[in-house]
C-alpha cells in the first residue's frame, strides 16, 4: 500500500524517477524503510556508499567538521581541501585537482580543461572530442553531449558541438575519427550504464600511444568504476596506463556530494584564474568526507577485501547463470562491478528482488548491475543469490 509520504512526494517532485520505497535509515549493508522493513543493499546508492551505512568514524569526522566550518568560498584555502587534494594525487598519479559537486560537473571541467589546453596551442582550435558509443557521463549539457546513447541526448539538442562517437574497444574506429582538431578522447575504463563492459588492455594501451603521438588529452571517467571498486583505487591502474585527465566522484565522498577532476601538470597549468570556478565544490565538509573515506579505506583494507571477495561474487553469479540459461545470457565485469545480461526485462527482476528485501539496480533495459558496498561479505552475496534464484525460477 502506498503511504501518504509517497503520495505527497508524487505531487511535488518532477517525475524523473520511478520511486517506490521510502528509506529512513541504514546500517552496515542494510537499509530500512518507513515501515521498518529491512533490505540488503547491493546497489550502494549507485556505487556511492562504499563504506556501507552508519560507519561511526565517518559520521564523527563529518560532525567534527560541521562544528568547525561547513563552507567558505574558494577564494581561500582550507585544511581539509589541501589534504584531500594531496590524497587524490597520491593514489591517482595526477598532479593537480579541482573539486566539484558531482561527477557530471567533473566531466564538464575535464572537457573545458582539454579545450583550454588546445586553445593555448592554437586559438583557432575547434576543440573536438571523441567519446564512445553506449557511454554515460552525466545529465548536464556538456556531459550529455559526450554520452554515447542517443535517446538520452535527442530531446535536449542542440548540445555542444565537435563531439563524435567511436566504438568501445575498437581502436581503429577511434583512429578513423581523429583529426587535427581533436583535443580529447574520453571514455569510461569500465562502462557502467552502457552495460558493464570492461576495456581491453589493447584498447587502453593503444589509446595512450595514440594520444601521445597526436598530443591529445586522454580522459578517463572513473566516476563509477573508481575508488577501489575493481580492486585498484582506479580501474586504469589494472592496465599500467595513466590518463592526462581523470574524473572521480560517487564513492569519493561515500554519500557526501563531491567530485573532482584531476590532471597531470602538463594539462593542469592550462587553466588560470577566471577559467573555471565553483561555489560549493571542495568546501570543508565535502573534503573532510574525502579525507575520512581514504582513512577508512586504509584502516579497513578495502582494496584487499575487494580483491578477496570479488571472485566469490563472480563465481556465484556465473553459477546462477548456468542454472538459468534461458534467462541469463552473460555475466561480465571487474571486481565488485559486475553485470548480468538477461533475456527478460531487468526492471521486472529488480522489482521482485526489492519485494523480497534485496536492493538491486539495472543498467539499460536488460542488465542487472551489481555494485554493492565494498564491505560486502560472502553471507550477503549468498542471500542475494538465493533471492535472485527464486525470482528467476518464477
Amino acid at each position: 500500500m502506498r503511504t501518504m509520504t509517497i503520495q505527497e512526494a508524487d505531487k511535488h517532485f518532477i517525475h524523473t524517477y520511478n520511486r517506490s520505497v521510502v528509506f529512513t535509515k541504514g546500517e552496515g549493508m542494510y537499509l530500512y524503510d518507513d515501515q521498518g522493513k529491512k533490505y540488503l543493499d547491493m546497489g550502494a546508492g549507485i556505487a556511492v556508499s562504499a563504506l556501507g551505512y552508519s560507519n561511526e568514524e565517518f559520521k564523527q569526522a563529518l560532525k567534527d567538521q560541521i562544528d568547525d566550518l561547513i563552507h567558505i568560498s574558494n577564494l581561500y584555502y582550507t585544511k581539509p581541501a589541501i589534504k584531500a587534494a594531496e590524497l587524490i594525487c597520491n593514489v591517482s598519479g595526477m598532479d593537480r585537482v579541482f573539486f566539484t559537486n558531482s561527477g557530471a560537473e567533473a566531466i564538464e571541467g575535464a572537457i573545458k580543461l582539454a579545450r583550454k589546453y588546445a586553445f593555448n596551442k592554437n586559438p583557432q582550435s575547434k576543440g573536438e572530442v571523441i567519446a564512445m558509443d553506449h557511454s554515460f557521463h552525466g545529465r548536464t549539457m556538456g556531459a550529455l553531449s559526450v554520452t554515447g546513447t542517443k535517446h538520452y541526448r535527442e530531446a535536449f539538442e542542440p548540445l555542444i558541438g565537435g563531439v563524435s562517437f567511436a566504438t568501445y574497444n575498437d581502436l581503429e574506429s577511434v583512429k578513423a575519427l581523429v583529426t587535427d582538431e581533436t583535443c580529447a578522447i574520453l571514455l569510461e575504463t569500465l562502462q557502467g550504464e552502457g552495460g558493464i563492459h570492461p576495456a581491453t588492455p589493447e584498447f587502453i594501451k593503444g589509446l595512450r600511444t595514440l594520444c601521445d603521438e597526436k598530443d591529445i588529452a586522454l580522459i578517463f571517467d572513473e566516476i563509477q568504476c573508481g575508488m577501489g571498486r575493481t580492486g585498484k583505487m582506479y580501474t586504469y591502474q589494472h592496465y599500467g596506463v595513466t590518463p592526462d585527465i581523470l574524473t572521480t566522484a560517487k564513492a569519493l565522498g561515500c554519500g557526501v556530494p563531491v567530485g573532482a577532476f584531476a590532471a597531470t601538470e602538463k594539462y593542469a597549468v592550462a587553466m588560470v584564474p577566471g577559467d573555471h570556478g565553483t561555489t560549493y565544490g571542495g568546501n570543508p565538509l565535502a573534503t573532510a568526507a574525502i579525507c575520512e573515506v581514504f582513512h577508512q579505506y586504509d584502516k579497513l583494507h578495502i582494496l584487499d577485501h575487494v580483491n578477496e571477495i570479488a571472485p566469490y561474487l563472480t563465481e556465484k553469479l556465473e553459477t546462477l547463470a548456468e542454472a538459468h540459461p534461458d534467462k541469463v545470457k552473460e555475466v561480465r565485469g571487474l571486481g565488485l562491478m559486475q553485470g548480468m545480461e538477461l533475456t527478460i526485462p531487468a526492471g521486472d527482476v529488480v522489482a521482485k528482488a526489492l519485494q523480497a528485501g534485496v536492493v538491486l539496480i539495472s543498467a539499460g533495459t536488460n542488465i542487472i548491475r551489481f555494485v554493492p558496498p565494498l564491505i560486502v561479505e560472502k553471507e550477503h552475496i549468498d542471500k542475494m543469490i538465493n533471492v535472485l534464484d527464486d525470482v528467476l525460477s518464477e
